[in-house]
């Protein structure tokens, strides 16, 4: 299809408040069959396309390099296909001020917090070189959790995604195309928020880096995966490559591995929609050739669907 009139590629970079009654108005002159109709059915999964993520720098507060190219090409790749995308569902990075893996939650000495990118080891911990300020036991059972368990040590990050903030919010031109989409397919879109729980990291969007089993959303989301299950294709884009993304594979990955096989077939990685935080490159792109290894499809944006 043609991207709506409406749509300024130029403005894939810039923040503004989306018009939301204008591409949804837009979304209806299409007038495509309702997506409930789809055969197949398939599910366009974008990951933590946010503001934080997207923008550069004073904007975004972790901003990812390449990612509005990205995004660019996920939009309109969605525009594109969107008489064949049965379902969007974006994942929403979300957190508070105190969170483990913010600076807020650990200390020295001498009263002073770590700076953004600082690893806090398991030995740091237990040395006393950085002290949790509230849940010391929880906290020194964390990061002996990550280094037995073979994740990635904890990484302190500068605060981002933060709930009420701009950065938080999903990409304006992101936003008006999943808008677009649910106005010309009749289908609401799914948001998943993700990271509220402070103990915790959440890189994947399934289940956190170390189960927290006395909150609801600590352990693996296997209801949004029996859902996921049920779609013909499955296309997953966004950011960071090396972290959301990569551990969202790992999560599908492992679940359906030990559930069910055929879903790994399903699976389509839009390869030009989605970049590394730098340093992480290499091991990233060794674990998605694992991945392919195990039957997930690398494909470009625009390629054919299927």
């Amino acid at each position: 299809m043609d991207f709506p009139s409406l749509y300024d590629p130029e403005k894939v970079g810039q923040l503004y408040v989306p018009d939301v009654a204008g591409f949804y108005e837009a979304g209806q002159h299409t007038y495509l069959l309702p997506a409930i109709q789809d055969k197949p059915r398939i599910l366009a999964w974008l990951v933590d396309v946010q503001v934080d993520f997207v923008f550069p720098a004073p904007i975004g507060h972790l901003s990812v390099p390449h990612a509005v190219e990205d995004t660019r090409r996920t939009i309109e790749w969605l525009y594109r296909n969107v008489q064949s995308i049965t379902h969007v569902a974006a994942s929403l990075d979300t957190h508070f001020p105190f969170h483990i893996f913010y600076p807020s939650w650990w200390q020295n000495d001498q009263g002073e917090h770590p700076a953004p990118y600082t690893i806090v080891s398991a030995e740091d911990v237990h040395s006393g070189k950085w002290k949790a300020v509230t849940e010391p036991e929880w906290s020194r059972y964390y990061v002996d959790t990550l280094e037995s368990g073979g994740k990635k040590q904890l990484m302190i990050w500068p605060f981002h995604c933060i709930e009420g903030t701009v950065g938080r919010a999903l990409v304006p031109a992101l936003s008006e195309a999943i808008v677009y989409h649910s106005a010309a397919r009749m289908d609401q879109p799914t948001y998943l928020p993700k990271g509220t729980i402070a103990q915790t990291e959440f890189y994947s969007v399934v289940e956190p880096e170390v189960k927290y089993p006395d909150h609801p959303e600590g352990r693996l989301n296997t209801r949004f995966l029996e859902i996921v299950e049920g779609f013909d294709l499955i296309y997953i884009a966004g950011q960071a490559r090396s972290h959301c993304v990569l551990e969202t594979m790992h999560s599908i990955v492992r679940h359906f591995s030990a559930n069910n096989s055929d879903v790994l077939g399903k699976i389509r990685f839009l390869n030009d929609c989605t970049s590394s935080i730098p340093g992480f490159e290499e091991t990233t792109e060794a674990q998605l050739k694992r991945f392919e290894a195990q039957g997930v499809i690398m494909v470009d944006s625009t390629a054919p669907l299927g």
